[in-house]
């Protein structure tokens, strides 16, 4: 299975309260902290709901 990078570049601030919990759950607390998650259907699921707060690479 194939590995991503996620990353959190902008604020949850104003954020709906689904989208502040999906980003606790990808481990995403501060701007700029990075963590590698399986390329999985329920991960991408979760990064497609905050695509506008985090960038995605893959390894």
């Amino acid at each position: 299975m194939a590995k991503i990078k996620v990353t959190k570049v902008k604020s949850a601030i104003n954020r709906t309260a689904n989208q502040k919990r999906i980003l606790e759950a990808l481990g995403l607390k501060k701007i700029g902290q990075t963590k590698v998650h399986e390329d999985t259907q329920s991960i991408l699921g979760m990064i497609n709901k905050v695509q506008h707060l985090v960038s995605v690479e893959t390894e």
